[in-house]
């Protein structure tokens, strides 16, 4: 017997005594959570942490959404709002200049005093809402460049997790993930709002 015989045949025996092979697990489930989708906690809980993440949430019914966005733009000092042209117009308040996105250009958009979309859903777990460019909510240009962005939520789109919202979302449409106003931090990590998107954001949970 060779060198190579005597290690293969060595090999073979130990392998012929090791226990059988258990197989690889498959990948986790998914966390769907045990509440449903506008469960009464999981907006309660997307309140909470859309707070943290220092927006304003305004808790309305589906009629009032017109009234509380024109309260929110009159103590911001908007006089200007742009709108995609897909949302509702019950929703668009009387009381400032509303202007209809139809391809805009930068400057346009950069110089209006605040945004109005829809969303395409919100997660609890995380404070975020999604926007995916929807007729209701537009191109990412609106909701990045003016100074205020109000959004509105409905129940029925408030999820408990990430893996949620995914089962919800197109992964080819342009996504925005919304956690707060936009924020970064300078080189002595003081906190600079507005570099990245809206100062402020406000959002508008309605029960309709």
């Amino acid at each position: 017997m060779t060198g190579r015989e005597e290690v293969l045949a060595r090999i073979r025996a130990a392998l012929a005594a090791a226990p059988p092979a258990v197989p690889a697990p498959g990948p986790p489930p998914r966390r769907t959570g045990d509440r449903p989708p506008g469960h009464p906690e999981l907006v309660e809980l997307l309140r909470r942490r859309l707070v943290d993440y220092r927006a304003e949430v305004h808790q309305v019914a589906g009629a009032e959404i017109a009234e509380t966005v024109a309260g929110i733009l009159a103590a911001a000092g908007a006089r200007t709002v742009v709108v995609p042209a897909g949302l509702p117009t019950e929703w668009r308040p009387g009381t400032v200049e509303v202007v209809v996105d139809e391809d805009l250009p930068a400057a346009r958009l950069a110089g209006l005093d605040a945004v109005l979309t829809a969303a395409a859903v919100a997660v609890a777990e995380t404070g975020t809402i999604v926007l995916d460019a929807g007729a209701d909510q537009g191109r990412r240009a609106i909701s990045l460049l003016p100074d205020l962005h109000v959004c509105v939520v409905r129940p029925d789109q408030v999820v408990a997790g990430v893996p949620d919202a995914l089962d919800r979302l197109t992964p080819d449409r342009p996504l925005t993930w919304i956690s707060g106003p936009s924020a970064t931090s300078d080189i002595e990590l003081n906190r600079v709002e507005g570099v990245h998107g809206p100062r402020r954001l406000h959002v508008v949970l309605t029960d309709d």
